[in-house]
């Protein structure tokens, strides 16, 4: 009997029905290990698609160059051999050997172009991944016909950032290493607004400020070509999550050529960058602080060796150029705490007129954590000297499950255009939600930063009922209420008395 043939996946949403056959490929494997399965894969298609076009393109020319590998490099598509071609892995699907023939093809990606030197996954020929299930999910790739929806950069990209964020919500507390939440990135990049220029991320994950900041410029009708991305990760499975993340958006970026510690050894030491985007861990302990006292970069204080918040942020600073900005998301104790100089070093940077604003974010937004968290708006050159913008945003969101809230376009268009409206000298102060507050405000307030303290408690909607008719509609629902809880009340004796157990 003839094999029917697989639905085309992308009329019903390819990012979700990669994510369920991933969820059902998994199996014993722990999350963490799986995600580099099904990410990988995304990552095959997409360079086996991408040189399938060119490839496509090639012999229409008729020149014979279609296994020429300059014609491919020439235009930063990856060239790939022969037996790591899709169609190659896709008539393996069935086979015992398909874990097998997709490492391989891995491996011959890799010996093919050095840019992916010891990146991509290799782990699919282990006994524990079932075969059959891996030969489906190879199946649903196949059958997505990438030509009649435009470009497969856009789907396979798309794919790559739900499978992240699915992964995120599986992993729970671990998740924080890979994944900043797209609402957190996207309220940061649209207040920074990265049009142009050099973008820097020092704990960049698995790439997504540099895919929002991507999106942004794209949105606003300009070319992604205009940014230069910079950054580091410290985890060596995540570098090359954000490795194979970018390659699929075609993002050229310079993460250096392996993981390493931004603390102790900056890749881009003598860089100084337009934007910095980051996520750093929050309130980190171990970070080697006792080690680092006289670093060039504690510019405002010499930040604890119990708690990274002060560091990162001096990190970054210290990477801005003449006119940088930078957004960054810190534990709501950044705006607070005075233990350890934090204090001393929140007014430092206050009087040196860097801070342009701060956001308090509502909570329940990460998969990992329920600690609140801010963000930090710091501006080289500021367009409102000695003046600072704070926004409690903290009512705002939308919840999308019992755990986990959402901040909306909606939230994201409010914040951001309270920051474009400050920056133009024309905001309306708006009681709960937004203040603008000079240096000496905030030194009347020893230079905490809760937005709270500014913006003060929205006024309650006016209530032009009178009284006596407001107590007279109350008073009457309150009886109806009554008569109501009274004929539950004897329904239920009356059930009791049925079954023997009057009183």
């Amino acid at each position: 009997m003839a094999k029917k043939k697989a639905e085309n996946t992308a009329e019903i949403g390819f990012e979700e029905q990669i994510w369920k056959a991933a969820d059902k490929l998994r199996g014993n494997i722990d999350p963490s290990e799986y995600k580099s399965v099904v990410l990988g894969l995304i990552f095959l298609k997409y360079v086996s698609d991408k040189f399938e076009q060119r490839y496509q393109e090639l012999v229409e020319e008729g020149d014979g160059f279609e296994e020429d590998r300059d014609e491919y490099t020439y235009k930063n598509i990856f060239f790939v051999p022969k037996e790591a071609r899709w169609q190659t892995v896709a008539a393996a699907a069935h086979t015992p050997e398909i874990g097998k023939v997709i490492d391989e093809a891995m491996r011959q990606i890799e010996a093919e172009n050095d840019k992916l030197k010891n990146i991509l996954p290799k782990n699919f020929a282990r006994q524990e991944l079932d075969k059959r299930r891996l030969g489906e999910v190879v199946d649903l790739f196949t059958n997505v016909q990438m030509a009649d929806k435009g470009d497969s950069r856009d789907i396979l990209g798309r794919t790559y950032e739900y499978c992240l964020a699915k992964f995120a919500e599986a992993e729970g507390k671990n998740a924080g290493e890979f994944y900043t939440p797209a609402c957190i990135v996207r309220t940061l990049v649209e207040i920074i607004e990265p049009y142009h220029g050099r973008v820097y991320d020092p704990c960049c994950g698995s790439g997504g400020m540099f895919v929002q900041s991507a999106d942004f410029v794209k949105r606003h009708q300009g070319n992604i070509n205009d940014l230069s991305i910079f950054g580091q990760e410290s985890n060596p499975t995540t570098w090359k999550m954000a490795m194979m993340n970018l390659a699929i958006r075609g993002i050229d970026a310079n993460l250096g050529s392996f993981n390493d510690d931004t603390f102790f050894n900056d890749i881009h030491k003598n860089e100084r960058f337009d934007f910095v985007l980051a996520n750093p861990p929050f309130n980190m302990k171990d970070w080697g602080g006792d080690k680092l006292k006289d670093d060039p970069r504690w510019k405002y204080g010499i930040p604890p060796e119990g708690n990274a918040n002060f560091a990162w942020v001096q990190h970054m600073v210290h990477h801005l150029n003449r006119t940088g900005r930078m957004g960054m998301v810190l534990a709501n104790g950044s705006l607070s705490s005075q233990t350890g100089g934090e204090g001393d070093i929140r007014k430092a940077l206050a009087e040196a007129d860097l801070i342009e604003g701060i956001v308090a974010m509502p909570p329940q937004l990460f998969y990992n954590t329920q600690i609140p968290v801010c963000l930090w708006i710091l501006n080289k050159q500021k367009s409102q000297p000695g003046k600072m913008l704070f926004i409690d945003a903290r009512e705002m969101g939308t919840m999308v499950s019992r755990k986990l809230r959402e901040f909306t376009s909606d939230d994201i268009a409010k914040v951001s255009k309270a920051f474009d409206a400050f920056r133009d000298g024309e905001i309306e102060e708006e009681k709960g939600f937004s203040a603008v507050a000079t240096l000496e405000d905030v030194a009347k307030q020893d230079f905490i930063l809760t937005p709270g303290r500014y913006v003060g408690i929205a006024d309650a909607p006016e209530d032009d009922e009178p009284f006596d008719e407001k107590m007279a509609r109350l008073t009457g629902e309150l009886a109806k209420c009554f008569e109501e809880s009274n004929r539950l009340q004897e329904q239920i004796k009356k059930n009791l008395e049925a079954i023997g157990y009057g009183f």
